[in-house]
């Protein structure tokens, strides 16, 4: 599969059939993903595999879109994306290299995140980023100590449907040039 094909034909999946994953598979896509670009190669992003009666527990973190509940229940396994906070943007010395603030350690752990689902996806696995969720309640059930924070969770599995791509925006809206 060459990455054109990676990136265009991965989808947000919803439904997954009942095999599990196994932590062979998981342990080599996170390995790919870890290769993902990071600010000054801080590799802040941590990933938490989240089975059985916890992951039933943190489906229930999501009264925001219950939804995400469901297809949460409905995933053999949930990845809970968390980052290091504190290092990606910053100086040792705490301050910070970019005038973007702490909001940079957010990036990193975006482009993490895709790398993660792009290698899912090469391996026959579906994906779906959620960000609706009980942010609190899940920290607390995840037990995640002060220095990290929770950024996305990742329902895996192997995908029990083949959703269309959705439509795209033109290039031209999507590109400018300036000299």
């Amino acid at each position: 599969m060459t990455a054109n094909e990676c990136i265009k034909g991965r989808r947000s999946i919803r439904k997954f059939t009942d095999q599990p994953v196994s932590h062979e598979l998981l342990a080599r896509i996170v390995e790919t993903a870890s290769y993902a670009p990071s600010w000054k190669h801080t590799q802040i992003v941590r990933y938490i595999a989240v089975e059985g009666a916890k992951k039933a527990a943190l489906a229930k973190c999501t009264s925001i879109f219950p939804g995400n509940g469901r297809i949460m229940e409905n995933a053999p396994m949930v990845i809970a994306v968390t980052m290091i906070k504190g290092r990606s943007g910053y100086e040792r010395d705490g301050s910070f290299s970019t005038p973007k603030g702490d909001r940079w350690q957010m990036y990193d752990a975006g482009v993490a995140g895709e790398a993660f689902c792009l290698a899912a996806y090469e391996q026959g696995l579906g994906t779906v980023i959620m960000g609706l969720f009980d942010e609190e309640e899940a920290t607390k059930l995840l037990e995640l100590p002060e220095d990290r924070e929770l950024v996305a969770l990742i329902p895996v599995g192997y995908p029990d449907e083949t959703p269309a791509a959705p439509r795209r925006k033109a290039v031209e809206d999507l590109l400018s040039y300036q000299s």
